[in-house]
């Protein structure tokens, strides 16, 4: 009589735990992160890829903590884990908020703020420069490698922060909030050159139409600050790459560091 294969209900909690926990962080970073939350990526997608880096990632994670899967801790466990993994993709994320930042500023100044469309992945209304800077930052992100290191990043958090039922500190959110500041001052430095050369063409355009009324500088205006800031435009994409290599390798470094701050 051939051997029969029986799998009490606590086998059964220990491997559903062993998977769930890692999967629900996997999913909220992947939901949250760049590139991978993007609105043209699908949703069987992520949760594909979330599935397989959990199954890939469970057998090497340590003893986890010994809670229901159905249970108040078992749920305060799943909340953690996506209150973490979401705060990992934002981490990433700010840095695309200053590039989108940079667009905002360049748009108004170039005269484009009417020269806007929906956005799926803000949801929201943005402007062409704007999307046009954000596609840049994510072709640079994928050139070096950032969506790789942002996946080892995440299986390392599994050793920096492992699984656990203790509640997290609040030092750890102080950091990220405090990161968060680099959105604008990131956003005005990338932007300043383009933003100064339009500002002192504006000034000389103010001041030509004092000197000469009869110039209709409205007529002639609009071109020329639009001419100048796609001139600018081509100046600034020289520079975009070495301004955020940095900027993303900051974004990872951020990441272990927030880990480290919710342990104390």
């Amino acid at each position: 009589m051939p051997p029969v294969f029986s799998v009490t209900s606590d086998q059964l909690n220990v491997w559903m735990v062993a998977f769930l926990w890692p999967f629900v962080r996997m999913l909220a970073l992947i939901s949250t992160a760049p590139i991978f939350s993007e609105a043209t990526v699908p949703r069987s997608a992520k949760v594909g890829l979330a599935a397989l880096l959990a199954m890939v990632i469970t057998p090497t994670l340590g003893a986890l903590p010994s809670v229901p899967l159905v249970s108040a801790g078992g749920f305060w466990i799943m909340i953690q884990q996506v209150l973490i993994g979401a705060a990992m993709g934002f981490s990433m994320k700010m840095v695309f908020a200053m590039v989108q930042a940079t667009g905002e500023y360049v748009g108004l100044q170039m005269g484009l703020s009417f020269a806007s469309f929906f956005d799926p992945t803000s949801g929201g209304s943005t402007t062409v420069i704007a999307r046009l800077l954000n596609v840049i930052a994510i072709l640079i992100f994928l050139a070096t490698d950032g969506h790789l290191m942002l996946i080892m990043t995440l299986a390392e958090s599994f050793r920096t922060l492992p699984i656990a039922d203790a509640p997290l500190a609040a030092s750890g959110w102080f950091q990220l909030v405090s990161a968060g500041g680099q959105i604008v001052s990131g956003g005005l430095m990338l932007a300043l050159p383009l933003i100064a050369t339009l500002l002192t063409l504006n000034l000389a355009m103010g001041i030509l139409n004092r000197v000469s009324p009869q110039f209709s500088i409205f007529s002639v205006g609009f071109p020329i600050t639009l001419l100048a800031g796609v001139a600018m435009l081509q100046v600034l994409m020289q520079y975009m790459a070495p301004f955020l290599e940095p900027r993303f390798a900051a974004g990872l470094t951020l990441i272990p560091q927030f880990l480290q701050g919710l342990r104390r």
